[in-house]
């Protein structure tokens, strides 16, 4: 019952902060720190490609028509045809995931030792609301998607590597980055999500040769898939309408709270 209980619970927690502004990493590094968890899910990379699947099928089924639209856009110009801005986006995404992959595989293993400690989340936790509000308060926003150039697709590109360390959060660099370039909250955040999806595909896909199935795991792995499939669903749709209509301050402020406590419970005990 507690597999199925934790699995839940980490579900949602991934769900909600892959897509949310601050830190899927961070959370659950914080939330094993702070509850001491130490089940058969903790540190499990079989659980992890789990999560990382149900994510994954979030993005899927909620861009579903954009990805049918870039590929349509993708055989017309094989065709023959002018391009359309939904090809050059393709050509952009794929391009503006290099910076993410690199440093990946350069740096991963060492980001996932060396930046567990709770005081290096915070620190991350920190920055990246410095960073999100100062984005998100002198941007424009007024450049749409169908305007999007090859220099600002890589300049969230390059954003999104730094989002390997814990606390920075993909989406609130990428969309900060995005903002920064001058485009809208709310397609800053869309082309977060759409880079995004490379990403957690690829990681998924490089972990599932090392997966095994075992005892009580395998429950908590396919609730883990659907757990966090449905909250990550719910917390993109939310975000994009969200922004629609408001600015980050209520996520740079969570980060700043989130921090402030995590150095109150370090220093009490």
């Amino acid at each position: 019952m507690f597999v199925i209980f934790e699995a839940i619970i980490l579900g949602i927690i991934q769900g909600l902060t892959e897509f949310l502004p601050i830190s899927s990493s961070g959370h659950l590094i914080l939330a094993q720190w702070a509850t001491g968890w130490q089940g058969e899910l903790m540190n499990n990379l079989t659980f992890d490609v789990s999560l990382h699947a149900g994510t994954l099928a979030a993005l899927l089924w909620y861009f579903r028509r954009d990805w049918l639209q870039f590929g349509k856009a993708v055989v017309n110009v094989m065709r023959g045809k002018a391009p359309e801005y939904e090809a050059r986006l393709v050509w952009y995404i794929g391009l503006a995931t290099i910076p993410a992959v690199i440093a990946g595989m350069l740096f991963e293993r060492v980001v996932e030792t060396a930046f567990r400690n709770p005081l290096l989340v915070c620190a991350a936790l920190v920055t990246g609301s410095a960073v999100m509000w100062l984005s998100d308060r002198y941007s424009s926003k007024e450049r749409r998607l169908a305007s999007m150039t090859l220099g600002h697709a890589l300049l969230v590109g390059a954003a999104q590597a730094v989002a390997l360390i814990p606390g920075v959060s993909r989406s609130g660099i990428t969309i900060s980055a995005a903002l920064a370039a001058g485009y809208t909250r709310e397609d800053s955040a869309r082309f977060s999500f759409l880079l995004s999806t490379p990403v957690i595909g690829g990681a998924a896909l490089l972990k599932l040769r090392h997966i095994t199935f075992q005892g009580h795991a395998a429950w908590g792995c396919i609730l883990g898939v659907l757990s966090a499939a449905v909250v990550g669903y719910l917390a993109i749709r939310f975000l994009i309408r969200y922004l629609e209509r408001h600015s980050l301050n209520v996520f740079v402020w969570y980060r700043l709270i989130l921090a402030g406590a995590v150095i109150a419970l370090w220093a009490a005990r």
